[in-house]
């Protein structure tokens, strides 16, 4: 693992401050310009492990550009170019302080939630009668607050991000049509390589001149699980452990 990407030291034109993420460093540029660089960093459960994964980066990067132009017909997004497998270039968005989770499946943090005996996640109901990794009647959407580095998102409801001022009702009308529309589209393409999207999450912010876009990753294994479709079916009547993609 010594030929592992886990920090940069770049100066770019025009730069004008660096931050440090948990798996991408992102620099700040003139005229409203970031550079993203995807790091073979790895975060699990909020914390940055002192090893990398070499060329992990890269994957993670060229699947969220992929995706981005894949998806930038239905959801506008930041990105602009990507000059380089780690490296993507957009533009600078304010960004919504939550993160919309999308559940297909009941699974992880929500299916340690229903084993506690939880029947609701952020104000959302979830039915009786299922098993962890049970497929949802409907997918749900359960925020989280967007933390800081070092700290945990948290779980939060519609109703208090809309109480609370976190965002306003009609942006976040938006964003949950556009977590809608993402995770159909993301579910179809998993489906054609064989495999489940279950859940993920998606960041969105404001342009300059005020459009909600995508920021951030989109479909990556850093912020999406995915189970095999093979076997899927066998593995649930059998109650064993479904096989993940990450």
């Amino acid at each position: 693992m010594t030929n592992a990407l886990t920090a940069t030291r770049f100066r770019f034109p025009g730069q004008q401050k660096v931050y440090n993420g948990k798996v991408r460093d992102v620099y700040y540029l003139a005229d409203g310009i970031l550079v993203m660089i995807a790091t073979d960093r790895i975060s699990a459960f909020d914390v940055v492990l002192p090893r990398g994964i070499p060329c992990k980066g890269q994957i993670l990067n060229q699947i969220a550009v992929g995706m981005m132009q894949a998806t930038r017909h239905i959801v506008p997004n930041w990105l602009i170019a990507s000059p380089d497998p780690n490296a993507a270039v957009g533009h600078l968005c304010e960004p919504f302080k939550v993160e919309m989770v999308i559940r297909g499946y009941l699974s992880g943090h929500a299916a340690r939630e229903y084993k506690a005996g939880k029947r609701t996640l952020c104000g959302v109901p979830m039915p009786d009668g299922i098993k962890e990794n049970d497929k949802f009647p409907e997918p749900i959407i359960t925020p989280a607050t967007k933390a800081e580095k070092g700290e945990h998102d948290e779980d939060i409801s519609r109703e208090d991000i809309l109480r609370r001022g976190i965002v306003a009702e009609d942006d976040y009308v938006q964003l949950e049509h556009y977590t809608r529309v993402l995770f159909q589209y993301g579910t179809a393409i998993a489906a054609r390589r064989g495999l489940i999207l279950a859940d993920t999450k998606y960041e969105f912010g404001k342009t300059a001149d005020g459009t909600i876009a995508l920021i951030d990753e989109i479909h990556t294994p850093d912020s999406s699980r995915y189970f095999y479709a093979e076997g899927y079916r066998e593995r649930q009547e059998k109650g064993e452990t479904q096989q993940q993609l990450s």
